[in-house]
């Protein structure tokens, strides 16, 4: 859709933390069910006297614990993130994980550095107190092995994150010292990139490996993490390619200035037909001073054609305040993740309550595309 409320998030909403909303993508339903069973099968091989219920039981409590533990690692993340007053628009918790998205890249590289190490130090701190807890003499036997297990796998979450390639925490703490070293966050983040596209390769081969000699479902799933962390790594890549393009470019340096109007008045036949007319899908409703709201042909499209005569635009709007608008002096970077965010392919500009201009993704993609002819010219 070319225009779209704001969104409330990826996933389920379960909640919120210091402010921050908490989601669970569909995926992580699929991992929690798998990881569960896989525990409670390893509790039955290794407690038979144990009943089945109990088995599951612990099997479920356990995998609740590891996500908690997931959560409290990207809250780590979030809590220092904040603190130097980054916003956190949300933790989610998926399949291979969790993620906290922060709205923008840090100011300095110690500020990336501290962001990046302590949610591996997290998770070391959880490992150390589930390791202590499984060892107390006064915990039941199925809370020490429930224990055990977190343990380890706090300890694995730590390590794994700590591996030298973007999008990890190393790859993150890579980027920060070369970023501090060189100067240059293009650069570093390049640097981290390749970094996370040879972590990648050696998992991929490393799982290749396991999958012959036996492990097959232990092989195919390291090979599928290493996959991930590959399309991870060719996005960042990517990214830094397109930052660079819009280096210093300002959404009004790439607006738009003509933003067709159309009258409140006005009935969704009669737009419809204006939209055919002119091939224009986006219309403010009133004046570019004085916008009451905002029109796309995908909004007409939600009432049924026999009621398009008796129906007016201003029943198919969107108001401007319950849409993703972007400022004139807002970085085109920001806008472009904005839009990729909540899959827009068009924004308003607007500065306070006057609409200024409208800004779309062929509008950025040509700013790139010239920006790559330029550089092919530049290096004939």
């Amino acid at each position: 859709m070319p225009l779209r409320p704001k969104s409330p998030g990826p996933g389920f909403r379960v909640g919120k933390v210091f402010g921050i909303p908490i989601y669970l993508h569909s995926s992580w339903f699929i991992i929690f069910a798998l990881i569960t069973y896989s525990l409670a099968t390893q509790f039955t091989a290794q407690h038979p006297a144990w009943r089945p219920e109990q088995h599951w039981a612990l099997g479920v409590i356990a995998s609740l614990l590891f996500f908690a533990s997931v959560l409290i690692h990207e809250l780590g993340h979030s809590l220092i993130a904040l603190r130097y007053k980054i916003p956190v628009a949300s933790i989610t918790l998926f399949v291979f994980g969790g993620l906290a998205r922060i709205t923008r890249e840090p100011d300095r590289a110690m500020q990336e550095f501290n962001i990046a190490i302590a949610g591996p130090i997290t998770s070391f701190l959880l490992a150390g107190l589930f390791f202590a807890a499984s060892h107390a003499a006064a915990a039941p036997e199925m809370l020490q092995s429930a224990f055990g297990w977190l343990a380890e796998m706090n300890f694995v979450l730590a390590v794994f994150n700590l591996v030298p390639g973007f999008p990890l925490d190393g790859g993150r703490i890579l980027r920060s010292i070369a970023w501090g070293i060189t100067k240059d966050f293009t650069r570093a983040s390049r640097i981290a990139s390749r970094g996370g596209q040879w972590a990648a390769y050696l998992m991929i081969a490393w799982g290749v490996t396991q999958a012959i000699r036996g492990n097959v479902v232990g092989g195919v799933w390291i090979g599928f993490i290493g996959w991930f962390l590959l399309s991870a790594a060719q996005q960042s890549l990517a990214q830094v390619a397109v930052q660079g393009s819009l280096q210093g470019l300002r959404a009004s340096d790439v607006m738009s200035t003509d933003v067709p109007a159309v009258p409140g008045g006005m009935s969704l036949e009669e737009y419809v037909q204006e939209v055919l007319r002119t091939g224009r899908q986006f219309h403010i409703v009133g004046t570019t001073e004085h916008p009451s709201g905002i029109v796309t042909l995908q909004g007409a499209q939600r009432f049924p054609r026999n009621e398009w005569p008796s129906t007016s635009v201003q029943a198919a709007m969107l108001p401007t305040d319950a849409v993703y608008r972007a400022a004139p002096s807002e970085p085109v970077t920001g806008v472009l993740e904005r839009m990729q965010r909540g899959n827009l392919s068009q924004m308003p500009v607007m500065n306070g309550d006057e609409l200024v201009g409208l800004i779309t993704r062929d509008s950025i993609l040509r700013v790139i595309q010239a920006h790559s002819d330029a550089g092919h010219v530049a290096g004939r």
